[in-house]
């Protein structure tokens, strides 16, 4: 029998606890072998028939420990256990689910403001009115999970690829938002060219009748006050009044509160922000499976 995710966790907690570098191939041979998995169980697919059900739950099972900071990616199918990952590990839990990591600080911040219901295996709205939930409601609660997640292994993503990488894509970015029309003739990564303070340009529509100018921040830290009142500078010695400053990381209250007493106009677009916008806007995901929703039409069904 195929176990469930959070059956999962711990096992697979388990299996990448001597720190080395794993696979995900390689982890779901192992986990397999430990649940005694037949050839039959493992060629399940759900019933959507695009996804083996194995492979599904080992997903979500990473998902969790990995919004927990269990479990963190080196790279594209690889990953390892974190320090926290292993402090759970010595104590010797007798299992890992979501009520367990719902202790973790980390986990309750990045799954949202859901809570998950381990019968359902769920997200379902946290209020009174929980019980009354219609099925839309739970299954827009499951989608938010699903791009929670999704922006999740976006910001690792980028976090992993080089300032370069991470320039080029902002302007990508504004450029699916509508700024300048195409990559060629709106925007351009200018940060090797020594220019202080600024990462990259774009024309803010189509005629360049004004230039907006960027700062991309592939930061871990946290960004205070003094970052954005430098960028602010960086901007009056370029003659420029509109910025937009974005980074992996998150704002200061500070940062956030700043206002420049000149004409200067600035944007600050956060690491969760920066993975929304990718999502809205189609640049670097795909469209895995499109569910529509019916309901019935009550003017067919009136007789004249």
């Amino acid at each position: 029998m195929i176990p469930d995710f959070q059956t999962l966790m711990l096992p697979f907690l388990q299996h990448i606890s001597d720190g080395k570098e794993h696979s995900t191939t390689e982890t779901l041979g192992s986990l397999a072998t430990y649940f005694m998995l037949t050839d039959e169980e493992l060629n399940q697919y759900l019933p959507s028939g695009n996804q083996k059900t194995f492979y599904n739950r080992v997903f979500w099972a990473k998902a969790h420990l990995k919004m927990a900071g269990l479990v963190e990616n080196t790279k594209r199918g690889h990953f390892v256990i974190t320090d926290k990952g292993k402090q759970v590990l010595s104590v010797n839990p007798s299992f890992i689910n979501l009520t367990f990591l719902k202790q973790i600080p980390e986990y309750t911040e990045n799954s949202g403001k859901g809570r998950v219901d381990e019968k359902l295996n769920c997200i379902v709205m946290d209020n009174e009115s929980e019980l009354n939930a219609t099925p839309e409601e739970i299954l827009e609660s499951n989608y938010l999970m699903i791009r929670k997640n999704l922006a999740l292994e976006i910001l690792s993503k980028i976090k992993s690829s080089s300032p370069t990488f991470f320039e080029n894509l902002v302007v990508e970015l504004l450029v699916k938002m509508g700024y300048g029309g195409t990559i060629k003739e709106a925007g351009k990564s200018v940060g090797r060219t020594g220019d202080e303070g600024i990462d990259g340009i774009i024309k803010e529509d189509r005629l360049g009748l004004d230039i907006v100018y960027i700062q991309a921040k592939r930061w871990e830290n946290v960004v205070g006050r003094p970052e954005i009142q430098k960028f602010v500078g960086a901007l009056a010695g370029q003659g420029a009044k509109k910025g937009v400053f974005i980074t992996t990381s998150r704002f200061t209250y500070e940062a956030k509160e700043y206002q420049p007493r000149n004409e200067t106009k600035i944007v600050l677009i956060d690491g969760e922000q920066l993975a929304d916008l990718m999502i809205d806007y189609d640049l670097a995901v795909s469209t895995t499976h499109t569910f529509m929703i019916k309901r019935i039409d009550n003017d067919y069904f009136e007789e004249e």
